[in-house]
């Protein structure tokens, strides 16, 4: 009986210690190379396009909001350090508390992007995207658009944009 006892107590101990590893061993942040990128804001001249759209569209213009600009700047910048094209990059690493750490109004919505050249084929790109043209066409009222390289990622554009209510 006692060493059933033992051999409970050991699994046990065996297990909080394989969670322990398990949990520390995860980020709740992106894993972001050392080399920084680069970004550009390219909001005015994303802005043109998208709000020619939304007036095909019947729908009000957006405008340029400060907010939405550095939230797109720091996710172009993280997918451009990571060499990554991914909303999310960790546990614990969601959209909206992103967003709204960086004061965008909500409702928001992100669009993302990886290797075109210049505005006007990444706003190409998520027209032709179902979701992200949804997106656009949306009922939100600014903008902001960024692109980011960095050498470490072969110097590919990561282009975010970021619509705040």
């Amino acid at each position: 009986m006692t060493s059933l006892i033992l051999s409970r107590r050991g699994l046990l101990h065996m297990s909080g210690l394989v969670l322990i590893a398990g949990v520390a061993s995860c980020t709740t942040a992106p894993q972001l190379s050392s080399i920084p990128s680069n970004g550009d804001d390219e909001t005015a001249d994303a802005l043109p396009l998208v709000n020619q759209l939304r007036s095909k569209n019947g729908l009000p213009p957006l405008s340029a909001d400060p907010a939405a600009k550095a939230a797109a700047m720091f996710q172009a910048k993280r997918m451009a350090s990571a060499g990554k094209m991914k909303h999310v990059m960790g546990i614990g690493d969601g959209f909206a508390p992103r967003v709204k750490a960086s004061g965008v109004q909500m409702p928001a919505a992100e669009n993302i992007a990886a290797g075109q050249q210049s505005v006007p084929s990444v706003v190409t790109a998520w027209i032709n995207s179902p979701h992200h043209l949804e997106n656009m066409l949306g009922r939100y009222n600014g903008l902001g658009v960024a692109v980011a390289h960095n050498s470490a990622s072969r110097n590919v554009p990561y282009w975010a944009m970021v619509l705040s209510g």
